[in-house]
């Protein structure tokens, strides 16, 4: 198995970088401290190809690999997280309307999405439904032609901004064979924006609570036309969040690994760079070592999700091992910047906020490890 980029993807690679480093990072601080969403860059992502980067073409995608789209989202994340963030749930969204919807669903929602012209969003998470999804317990009532959605949700990242949700909703019993799935088009009658959360880091990702009274939704925004698939239309997105989330925490990991090289080679202590002292060097090579190995993790996954062979364990170990690698590094980081670290003024503490919270979407990392356990002794 090897992971020398193709030209295309060596080519994607350097645009993404490129534009990261020179549109995203300057605004990356600013952005994360206001808490707010840049519609021109997500546009001018758009514009790169990247907001369709996994949707086919015949639906205006760029039909990029998993493994591709890793490496778009490292680059991303390296620059500002939170633009990653949207990117991510963004491209999830349109990888379920792929392959759970109906033909007419494909042509009416993927094209205005893959081209940047509207944004999506993935709504599971309740206030008492999160790691146990299986409980969620807003409704969907059939009534003619429509159902009527009662009930909210919580931690939705680009709520508000979003214009198109994938709601998972209870259609049927209890357990996850009553659950499905409505594309809820933002400004529909009933449908509500609650409380924006204010969080460590992400700033540059909203996230908000949505809140559903009475909304009436057409029965034509069932995806895939059928009752009682939501939670393997939710499920079945997760390994490619994992993957995303991985991808993300090797891009944040390498970002406080270059700038404490860099800053170790400035730092004069006892008249000399600290990058001298051995301490820190040790520190940097255990930085880079888990990189690298957090990255081979994710592209291993990707490769094999590409190659439609199992990736539910790999992607899990993937996102497991990069995220709380990615927290040790970015903590690191901090101590290598010493005081300074702690301070706005410098990017580590940023990336140190950012790293916690990958440890916990997508499924908590204590979850990781049940799938990944689960999946070695074949408990299903």
């Amino acid at each position: 198995m090897q992971f020398t980029p193709t030209p295309e993807q060596t080519f994607i690679r350097q645009m993404v970088d490129d534009f990261a480093q020179r549109t995203l990072a300057p605004q990356a601080a600013e952005l994360d401290e206001r808490g707010e969403f840049s519609w021109d860059n997500f546009r001018e992502m758009g514009r790169l190809g990247l907001t369709g980067l996994l949707t086919p073409v015949e639906f205006g995608g760029s039909g990029a690999s998993r493994l591709t789209a890793a490496m778009v989202a490292e680059g991303i994340a390296k620059a500002c997280a939170g633009s990653g963030a949207a990117l991510a749930v963004h491209l999830m969204v349109q990888t379920l309307i792929d392959r759970f919807g109906l033909p007419e669903q494909k042509q009416r929602w993927l094209p205005a999405l893959a081209s940047g012209e509207r944004l999506a969003a993935f709504s599971l998470t309740e206030p008492g439904a999160g790691t146990d999804a299986a409980s969620l317990i807003t409704r969907a009532e059939a009534d003619g032609d429509d159902y009527i959605v009662n009930g909210n949700k919580v931690f939705v990242t680009s709520g508000g901004e979003a214009d198109l949700y994938a709601v998972m909703v209870r259609t049927g019993g209890p357990g996850p064979g009553g659950i499905s799935t409505l594309i809820i088009e933002k400004g529909t009658r009933g449908f509500h924006f609650g409380k924006k959360e204010q969080k460590m880091g992400l700033g540059a990702s909203p996230t908000m609570e949505l809140i559903f009274e009475d909304c009436r939704v057409p029965r034509e925004n069932l995806l895939g036309g059928e009752e009682g698939i939501g939670f393997k239309v939710a499920m079945s997105a997760l390994d490619g969040g994992r993957i995303s989330v991985g991808a993300a925490a090797v891009g944040v990991a390498q970002a406080a690994l270059d700038h404490s090289i860099a800053y170790a080679k400035e730092r004069e202590q006892f008249g000399k760079p600290i990058g001298q002292f051995q301490g820190i060097q040790f520190m940097l090579a255990d930085m880079a070592a888990e990189i690298e190995a957090s990255r081979l993790l994710v592209y291993q996954a990707a490769d094999l999700m590409d190659r439609g062979q199992a990736s539910t364990a790999k992607a899990a170990i993937a996102k497991r091992f990069a995220t709380d690698a990615c927290m040790r590094v970015t903590t690191d980081a901090v101590q290598i910047f010493g005081g300074y670290g702690y301070l706005k003024d410098f990017p580590v503490e940023r990336l140190m906020r950012q790293a916690k919270i990958l440890q916990i979407v997508e499924g908590t990392n204590q979850i990781q490890r049940v799938i990944i356990a689960r999946e070695l002794l074949g408990d299903r």
